[in-house]
């Protein structure tokens, strides 16, 4: 073919049906040099049925629970694709969504990640994501543009952004044999957000590319605000303040952090009983 090859990677953790909701959608993409693999992170649900409703997924069991960084790395390890598109479980694709962002790969040479649109699977086509600011020194997050808006031609657009969304980014290989794969540390949150900032250190770019979309039901597998999702969270804040912030901005983060952040999480989880 002359498309190029994408290795569509997903992590599975306990939401089978989830994950084959995804792998249906899957089947309807009009982009068909296309490798799925799927990891399941050693769920304690069997997994079995991936396998036998979708025979052309390769199904990769790690004996361990890997995190999604991990998951993600054995999968790319095991990948033959000119492009890497991480995609979560907890979402449904449209059929012509790779089709744009193979486009950005295509018209900038310096481009090593291009993410989709994301709408929220349960709203009124409410956007999740539609590029996101610089990083902040003290909140450690950027500002998510369209966050909560209703879809509209404004975010149907391409342009360059700071951060991928970890829901759905495409890599191209050159970023992979230049900066090397997720970092394991994390396990799971924050590690798309200091693979991003390898990836700009390294001089390449990241690009949103509206043209595209997928759908994404959120935090299925660690549950909405669940004390394990909190715990990696903050955490991870912590990890990516230290690794990736220097001289007054490190200080500006850590102070802020402790002083304010810690306590207001920690007050409102006593105030839950938990």
């Amino acid at each position: 073919m002359n498309q190029p090859k994408v290795s569509i990677i997903s992590i599975n953790y306990n939401q089978t049906e989830v994950t084959c909701d995804m792998l249906e959608s899957l089947r309807s993409i009009t982009w068909k040099n296309v490798e799925v693999i799927v990891v399941d992170n050693a769920s304690s649900a069997d997994c079995s049925i991936i396998a036998e409703r979708f025979p052309e997924v390769k199904l990769i069991r790690s004996k361990v629970n890997l995190g999604f960084a991990g998951g993600n790395n054995l999968a790319i390890r095991e990948a033959n694709g000119d492009y890497f598109l991480l995609l979560n479980n907890d979402t449904i694709v449209t059929p012509g969504f790779i089709e744009p962002m193979i486009e950005s790969f295509q018209n900038h040479p310096k481009a090593g990640i291009v993410s989709p649109k994301i709408i929220f699977y349960y709203t009124d086509n409410l956007v999740q994501y539609a590029g996101t600011s610089e990083i902040s020194p003290l909140s450690c997050r950027g500002e998510t543009i369209g966050y909560m808006q209703k879809d509209s031609p404004e975010f149907s657009v391409e342009y360059k952004t700071n951060l991928a969304h970890g829901a759905c980014m495409m890599i191209s290989k050159a970023v992979i044999d230049s900066v090397g794969v997720l970092d394991e540390s994390y396990f799971m949150y924050y590690e798309e957000f200091d693979f991003c900032e390898r990836v700009k250190n390294a001089g390449f770019e990241i690009y949103f590319n509206g043209k595209g979309s997928i759908q994404h039901k959120q935090s299925v597998s660690s549950g909405i605000n669940s004390p394990f999702k909190t715990y990696y969270m903050t955490r991870n804040r912590i990890f990516f303040s230290r690794k990736n912030f220097h001289g007054k901005y490190k200080a500006m983060s850590l102070i802020f952090f402790f002083c304010v952040v810690l306590l207001k999480n920690f007050m409102t989880e006593l105030l839950k009983g938990r």
